[in-house]
């Protein structure tokens, strides 16, 4: 008779649970959000992690009634900004704009990271995939005669270690690109790393730095101005924002050169599926709009909006293939 009824209090206490994550459930569903949310972004203004974080934001403001605050939080090639929104309430007011950087090249280019790529964030969407584009100061080209990837290798061979390389961050796909780059070609260049992309280029176009492997939304505007000079594409096929533009593959004859970048939103892990399931329906609905869509297009990036379980997979998946990057390019931190 005791061990009945301690099964029926058992029962009873299963039941009350199940209702009240239920009711949670429910409640964070038609509640949330009731003050603004911030979207971190874990580099300095201007690059194109930035780029697309301000592109979403106003949607998801306009689909939820409440802000969305871009919020810039650089350091350490993503880290910074990543272990702030690790270590957040998961209450779906602090997401992160997360990178092939953060998720997928950092765990195996960094001895010891602030967050886990996979047990402190919950994936929500993947927002776009783009190529990165190999871009040159226009002077130094010019004044080199650089017309193609074949003349830039000339060049930097007969100055080795003169060249410097900007990335905007220690352990991004602008850094592993340019490690691969020179660990197929057997160059030597000077890798400076920046807080992100934007300070990276205005130097690169100011003359202070000579080459770059950057993502090609943030390139293309001082690509399409003549500041810079883009050689090669580092995607499988040549992008339709810039067709004329060979790949590395086709440009060097490096065969099989591949290295894409990718964005996409994350929340804290134990995020209320409901909140993170919202995110992602407003986000694809956004990247579906006829303005956005073309805009993105335009700029070399190819917008997603897929679901959880499929940017989760995305995720376990780069970072099987970077960790192989690393590994080969003999890529490090500076």
């Amino acid at each position: 008779m005791k061990r009945l009824c301690t099964s029926r209090r058992w029962a009873v206490a299963g039941l009350a649970a199940l209702w009240a994550s239920t009711s949670l459930g429910v409640a964070a569903q038609t509640t949330w959000p009731t003050k603004p949310v911030r979207i971190v972004v874990p580099f300095a203004p201007g690059g194109t992690t930035d780029i697309l974080a301000r592109a979403i934001a106003p949607e998801l403001s306009k689909a939820f009634g409440q802000q969305f605050i871009v919020e810039n939080k650089a350091g350490a090639g993503g880290n910074l900004g990543a272990e702030v929104v690790a270590k957040s309430v998961s209450d779906g007011y602090t997401l992160l704009m997360g990178t092939v950087g953060t998720h997928g090249i950092n765990r195996s280019l960094y001895p010891r990271l602030p967050y886990d790529p996979f047990k402190d964030f919950a994936p929500v969407t993947l927002v776009a995939g783009v190529p990165n584009v190999m871009v040159v100061n226009a002077d130094m080209a010019k004044a080199n005669n650089l017309q193609s990837v074949q003349d830039f290798i000339k060049l930097a061979k007969s100055r080795p270690g003169k060249l410097n390389m900007a990335s905007s961050g220690n352990g991004t796909s602008i850094h592993l690109a340019g490690e691969l780059f020179k660990s197929q070609t057997g160059l030597f260049m000077t890798h400076i790393p920046y807080r992100g992309s934007g300070p990276a280029l205005m130097d690169l176009a100011g003359g202070q730095m000579d080459v770059m492997f950057d993502n090609l939304p943030s390139a293309m505007q001082l690509i399409k101005s003549g500041k810079l000079k883009a050689l090669a594409v580092t995607s499988a096929q040549r992008s339709a924002a810039l067709p004329d533009v060979p790949t590395v593959e086709e440009a060097a004859g490096l065969k099989g050169f591949e290295a894409t970048s990718w964005f996409g939103l994350l929340a804290p892990a134990g995020t209320s599926p409901e909140i993170v399931n919202r995110i992602q329906q407003e986000v694809a609905r956004a990247l579906n709009t006829p303005v956005i869509k073309e805009k993105m297009l335009a700029q070399g990036a190819l917008p997603s909006g897929n679901s959880p379980a499929d940017f989760a997979r995305l995720i376990e998946s780069e970072h099987v293939k970077w960790a192989q990057v690393v590994k080969m390019s003999g890529a490090r931190v500076d």
